[in-house]
């Protein structure tokens, strides 16, 4: 976005919010999430002996079939297409302790020897309260309230409590059981006039808000699960897409680069794509 058109923007999104309010928004967090990729290493399993390796892959399918049905916090596993790996394990957990245990769990089996790490993903589900908080802090420079007063947190406070009432269920929920995940990471623009953390909260707001519009176009063909990584990884945001047709992934993504938030100051990771993979059928992708 040139200086021009951010002015413009300001012109006619007067912000009534003053400079020494918090420029970030108010936000909830659910599940820890780590993402790990693996790429099988065929040419040491096609040396082990066949009862070792059937062995192996017996215990790996048991575990992974334990961590599926885990009721608050599973793991799901994924075959991933082309060259940047073959197994993706997806962790939900309540805390990143927990996190690390399923981490260990992994290594400690006999099939980890035969599985190469080339990248992961640390994150924590977020739902960003941009309406809400652009809301309530009118509402606070109205009644005359200023920040970090007691009344003010008060007021945060209460607001938090509400929204995490309201929507609980996407904070914690299950791993969808769709066929197919895309997941990749991305950052908001920091590059001269397109600094997305230089615009008032009330652009940020308005631009999000068309963004999320965009995706409510394909409800029920996609299940979106954002998870912010600001501090745990390099990049800002993590995002899992999961549905039945992978040709939604292209849609969706194709169309949201046109809204004014991605056009303007969005940047985009590496994407992956990958199948849902039972743990039953684990076997599958280690045939030789």
């Amino acid at each position: 976005m040139s200086i021009d058109r951010t002015e413009q923007n300001r012109g006619r999104n007067t912000s009534k919010i003053p400079a020494d309010f918090p420029a970030a928004p108010l936000t909830l967090e659910g599940y820890s999430i780590l993402h790990q990729m693996f790429r099988v290493r065929r040419r040491e399993l096609r040396a082990l002996d066949a009862a070792k390796r059937n062995a192996a892959l017996k215990d790996a399918s048991q575990l992974f079939g334990e961590m599926a049905r885990r009721e608050d916090g599973e793991t799901a596993l994924f075959s991933a297409l082309g060259h940047k790996g073959d197994l993706m394990i997806v962790h939900f957990r309540r805390s990143f302790e927990e996190l690390g245990q399923a981490e260990l769990a992994v290594a400690g089996l006999a099939l980890s020897d035969y599985l190469e790490p080339t990248t992961s993903y640390l994150s924590v589900i977020e739902i960003g309260l941009y309406e809400a908080t652009v809301a309530l802090y009118r509402r606070l420079v109205e009644n005359g309230v200023g920040p970090r007063s007691p009344q003010w947190k008060s007021e945060i406070d209460s607001e938090i409590s509400r929204q995490r009432e309201k929507i609980s269920p996407r904070l914690f929920p299950k791993i969808p059981a769709r066929p197919y995940l895309c997941f990749y990471p991305m950052d908001k623009k920091r590059e001269g006039a397109d600094n997305w953390y230089r615009i008032p909260i009330e652009d940020r707001q308005r631009l999000m808000h068309e963004h999320g519009m965009v995706g409510r176009r394909f409800a029920g063909e996609v299940t979106q699960i954002i998870s912010g990584s600001i501090g745990f990884d390099d990049w800002e945001w993590g995002v899992d897409l999961f549905a039945d047709d992978p040709l939604v992934f292209k849609k969706l993504v194709y169309e949201m680069r046109f809204d004014e938030a991605s056009a303007s100051y969005a940047k985009f990771g590496p994407f992956y794509v990958c199948i849902r993979l039972e743990a039953a059928e684990l076997g599958k992708l280690f045939s030789i």
